[in-house]
């Protein structure tokens, strides 16, 4: 009798035990500690941040909310204790095949939030065991949709499918899965290697077309100034020949003003008395200072048949004059000039 006492006594305070013993969580990479089961005591304190889900005669009663709780001894039970923080799990490396049938070796950290702890409690065993492997078989299933390229360029796109995928299938367990971070992706070697050389082939790829991008850069340019240069040459020559011309124009303008003055006092001067005599000894003092300057300039000299009778030279000179004045002493005084430019210039052909 006194063996069958002690063997229900061992065996109540072995059932205590094992319900105050906290619960164990194993993980393929982790092991995780939840708070311990407390014992009712009647009156309880709850943790901020903890529900504690409580059963009477084993049924679901109630949950515990933070701060001061009182339950009824031996027929209250504190069942589960869940924590409502945010829980980060590692997800362990795992192989998968892209679509372009490339293994990879990938790994992700998952963070987790309890919504429901009614849910989390009595919809599944092992919430977070449930969720690591829902996001193991997800992240197969997503990377065997994209390439090995897009699989690097997108994701943050994978991270997003696999949360949603995740979230449809955890709302039954009152979990929401908040973020997936892909840790690390390992390629085998010769992928590695073959990416390595398609990196370097791009890069050559781009340098060599910024290369020729320069050169004909640099040949536009060169080729606009030259074009421009040719342009400002020809506007400067127009603009040269322009002002030359228009010089030309005004030192003609003076010249034939000069000649006109000098033609008038010319005239003028003819006019006054004794002036035919002044012609006269104007023309022969010319024609003696003509005659030399002749072999000054030119060794071929061409000479009048008459050159030594000057005075026979200036008074065909003055008949001429004299002739004309008759007539016009305009013209006579511009016959006048002509005779005067002869003498000065006789070697002229």
């Amino acid at each position: 009798m006194m063996l069958r006492t002690l063997s229900r006594t061992s065996g109540a305070l072995l059932r205590q035990t094992q319900r105050a013993t906290p619960r164990l969580w194993v993980l393929p990479a982790q092991q995780r500690w939840a708070s311990s089961l407390p014992v009712n005591t009647v009156v309880l304190f709850v943790p901020q941040q903890e529900a504690w889900v409580v059963e009477r005669m084993g049924r679901f009663h109630r949950i515990l909310e933070p701060g001061l709780n009182f339950l009824i001894p031996i027929l209250d039970r504190i069942r589960y204790v869940q924590s409502l923080k945010e829980i980060v799990i590692d997800v362990p490396e795992q192989s998968a095949v892209s679509l372009d049938n490339v293994t990879l070796q990938i790994d992700g950290v998952l963070y987790l939030r309890i919504l429901d702890p009614f849910k989390a409690s009595y919809g599944v065993e092992d919430p977070e065991y449930a969720v690591t492997q829902l996001a193991q078989t997800t992240m197969r299933s997503e990377l065997g949709k994209l390439t090995l390229d897009k699989v690097f360029r997108e994701r943050e796109c994978l991270n997003s499918n696999i949360v949603h995928s995740i979230n449809q299938a955890s709302d039954e367990w009152g979990i929401r899965c908040l973020r997936y971070e892909i840790k690390d992706i390992h390629v085998p070697p010769r992928v590695k290697e073959s990416m390595q050389m398609q990196v370097e082939a791009e890069r050559k790829k781009r340098a060599t077309v910024l290369e020729s991008e320069g050169t004909r850069e640099a040949a536009i340019n060169v080729a606009e100034g030259r074009k421009q240069a040719q342009i400002l040459a020809s506007e400067g020559q127009k603009a040269e020949q322009i002002n030359k011309a228009s010089g030309e124009a005004q030192a003609i303008l003076a010249k034939a003003e000069a000649k006109a003055k000098a033609i008038g006092m010319l005239s003028d001067a003819l006019t006054e008395q004794n002036g035919g005599a002044a012609a006269s000894l104007s023309v022969a003092e010319q024609y003696v200072s003509a005659f030399s300057n002749l072999a000054k300039e030119s060794n071929t000299i061409l000479l009048p048949s008459s050159a030594g009778d000057i005075s026979g030279m200036v008074t065909q000179a003055m008949t001429i004059y004299g002739t004309l004045a008759k007539s016009s002493p305009k013209a006579a005084v511009a016959v006048l000039e002509e005779k005067s430019d002869n003498f000065r210039c006789p070697s002229s052909p």
